[in-house]
């Protein structure tokens, strides 16, 4: 009852924000705070013309007006939209790497193929925008351990945008034969849909809404779903409340992996200082369940939260603030434990150049090892042409996972993840991409990363990625 009554208060607390500036909305409601133009539909490129890439690098960006504290990632923005078209293609890739994907297999190449279809779909009303990329299919390995199966990645959203008020509607599944972590590097296995300017633009969820996988001692086929709903509503011409809900799942086909399940409750107030500068305050708790097993976990973070936005060349968000993390099952004779937690992302468009970087630090679901760990995460992605047809990219990601508290008396396991890679991609005419690929997957932990003798506290695995999409011409919805 007591975590209840604290999300209750945190409820009324952040309306109460919101109420204090209606009158405010009353004096300025002639002022109305100005509002994107109306989705405009645009001709189709035309795919046998050799200006269709200056033409999608100068086309009109509509700016990103999701709030400072919702739950999706902030974007650029999203180009001027073109006819509603779905798009299907096909996929090969192939992922050879030094030892098998389990820490207990021995050391020598084994290759998995990859085989499946594309679909990218976009269809756009007046203030209305559904996207959809969906990738699906089978991959043979000569990997004993990993064996062949199927593999599915979707990703979907719906956003309504009226006078007052904003609904967003996402869902992101995967099921994969390893750790979504690092998961087909630079490569095209790595997205959902076709790659290229045809797919289908989509906002995704903050890393602090997905359920954690960084945790590669956890192997096995997993299948993972996160589900988001979100009403931003517009309290005055500068302040806006936001109240979102998301429901995520982690569940692994082999056993010994911890399965979970998480609920998440997001309440913040948005207050716009100018045309690019955003500030915010949010309440956020989240419920880790495992199920068969005893553990809960209840995270109440408040977190201030800043925010800038220039379309097309910068998006910021950065928030963070005290997190109480109260167990089910005492843990060292305690119920509570008091920390800070926090969050950054960053998207920077050069000339030529883009940059993403991540960090989240706070509570996580455990990745399949911990019921409920303490978590640091990091990623970064740089791309940019390197010739007239050939286009770079590296990627990194790093994350530090331990007990959300240490046992007394007992070892605290802790495990340290690190993904470098980089790539190269090259279209063939207009309908074909070529991707090759190099990453390493380095895990060093304090424990046996397995349960048999050969097993260390080291693992290193090399991987070369190759991978090659084709899609057909868009198909016009209207």
């Amino acid at each position: 009852m007591k975590i209840w009554k604290k999300l209750t208060c945190g409820i009324l607390g952040t309306m109460a924000i919101g109420l204090q500036a209606r009158p405010l909305w009353a004096q300025q409601e002639g002022d109305e705070k100005p509002k994107p133009a109306a989705r405009v539909l645009l001709p189709l490129p035309d795919l046998n013309s050799n200006q269709q890439d200056a033409d999608q690098g100068t086309q009109t960006m509509q700016p990103d007006t999701g709030p400072v504290t919702g739950v999706q990632s902030p974007t650029l923005g999203t180009s001027e939209l073109r006819h509603s078209y779905w798009v299907p293609g096909v996929q090969y890739g192939n992922i050879a790497q030094s030892r098998s994907s389990s820490a207990a297999g021995s050391p020598g190449w084994t290759t998995t193929s990859y085989v499946n279809g594309n679909l990218s779909l976009l269809e756009a009303w007046s203030h209305a925008l559904l996207s959809m990329n969906y990738s699906g299919g089978g991959f043979f390995s000569k990997d004993q351990t990993q064996g062949n199966g199927q593999y599915h990645h979707l990703a979907s959203a719906l956003e309504i945008d009226q006078r007052r008020w904003q609904a967003l509607f996402m869902d992101q599944f995967s099921y994969l034969p390893q750790s979504s972590f690092g998961f087909g590097g630079a490569s095209g296995l790595a997205s959902p849909g076709i790659t290229g300017s045809l797919a289908a633009p989509s906002p995704g969820l903050q890393n602090g809404f997905v359920p954690g996988q960084s945790i590669l001692a956890a192997t096995g086929p997993r299948y993972s779903n996160s589900s988001a709903a979100q009403l931003t509503y517009d309290v005055s011409r500068r302040g806006s409340i936001t109240v979102g809900g998301v429901h995520g799942l982690l569940r692994f086909i082999n056993s010994g992996n911890i399965n979970s399940d998480t609920e998440t409750l997001n309440v913040g107030y948005n207050y716009e200082i100018t045309r690019r500068d955003y500030l915010g305050v949010v309440y956020r708790f989240t419920a880790y369940h495992y199920p068969g097993g005893p553990q809960a976990v209840g995270d109440h973070v408040a977190h201030l939260a800043y925010g800038r936005k220039i379309t097309g060349r910068l998006a910021l968000n950065l928030d963070g603030g005290p997190d109480v993390t109260t167990f089910r099952v005492p843990i060292n004779g305690s119920k509570q434990r008091v920390s800070g937690s926090g969050a950054g992302s960053l998207v920077y468009a050069f000339p030529l150049t883009t940059v993403r970087l991540n960090y989240t630090h706070g509570v996580s679901s455990g990745s399949g090892v911990f019921s409920g760990a303490s978590t640091d995460q990091v990623s970064a992605y740089w791309s940019r042409p390197l010739t007239r047809v050939w286009s770079g990219a590296l990627n990194f990601g790093y994350a530090k996972n331990s007990q959300i508290v240490p046992v007394t008396g007992a070892t605290s396991p802790s495990y340290d993840t690190w993904i470098p890679g980089a790539g190269l991609t090259r279209p063939f005419g207009r309908t074909t991409n070529l991707s090759l690929g190099y990453q390493a997957q380095i895990q060093n932990s304090n424990v046996a990363l397995c349960g048999t003798a050969n097993c260390g506290k080291n693992n290193t695995t090399h991987q070369i990625l190759l991978s090659v999409q084709w899609h057909a011409a868009p198909q016009v919805l209207r």
